[in-house]
């Protein structure tokens, strides 16, 4: 039987809760020990404006930004190092939620902390366009906005809460879309997740096959 799921339209569909508390902090000590040890980054766009947001990647791809432009490539741009494998937990949600699709290839942290957001943007940067990608949400609240195919097109907030899991496929996974602002709450439930703030894990395919 199909999990229920939220239809917010162009083929995104919404799983609310998807993981529970325990399997959120299962993934958010994975999360972290992987981090830590592989290094946050502090990106840069390439005209030198530093993201709100530090980043860090799992999996044999991983995406940078920085004044060379926007990429991916294996290793990790200041250690020089493979990036940390993609936890099996990951690909077995991608699975369960994407049965038909093939394995992903990176998994994009981004870790929110108070003011910080993230730009209306178009996720380009891939070889595979069709294939959709995958967000789970850790930790603090956010309001997301997902708009068309155009920067310019309407957009429509969705609140995204620790646990829930986002899949952007279809039209949607060309849709753009970002983050406005991280919703701090006195009973935040990354006080017991070991982070402050908001962490995104997004799986995606980039190359085809």
């Amino acid at each position: 039987m199909q999990e229920p799921f939220e239809d917010l339209g162009q083929g995104a569909r919404l799983y609310r809760d998807h993981l529970n508390a325990t399997a959120q902090r299962a993934l958010s000590g994975e999360t972290l020990d992987l981090a830590d040890s592989a290094g946050w980054i502090a990106p840069i766009t390439p005209g030198g404006r530093r993201f709100s947001v530090r980043q860090v990647n799992f999996g044999p791809l991983g995406w940078v930004s920085d004044h060379r432009g926007y990429r991916y490539q294996t290793r990790h741009p200041e250690t020089g190092l493979p990036w940390p494998a993609m936890p099996q937990s990951l690909q077995n949600l991608w699975a369960d939620l994407q049965p038909d699709a093939p394995t992903p290839e990176a998994c994009l942290v981004n870790h929110y902390i108070g003011a910080a957001k993230m730009g209306l943007h178009l996720d380009a940067d891939e070889e595979d366009r069709q294939t959709g990608l995958i967000t789970i949400s850790l930790g603090a609240t956010a309001r997301f906005r997902l708009g068309g195919p155009s920067k310019s097109d309407p957009t429509r907030p969705v609140i995204l809460n620790s646990g829930d899991v986002l899949v952007m496929a279809g039209a949607s996974r060309n849709a753009a879309h970002g983050v406005d602002r991280i919703i701090e709450t006195d009973d935040l439930f990354s006080t017991n997740l070991g982070f402050n703030g908001r962490i995104s894990l997004t799986l995606r395919r980039v190359t085809r096959g």
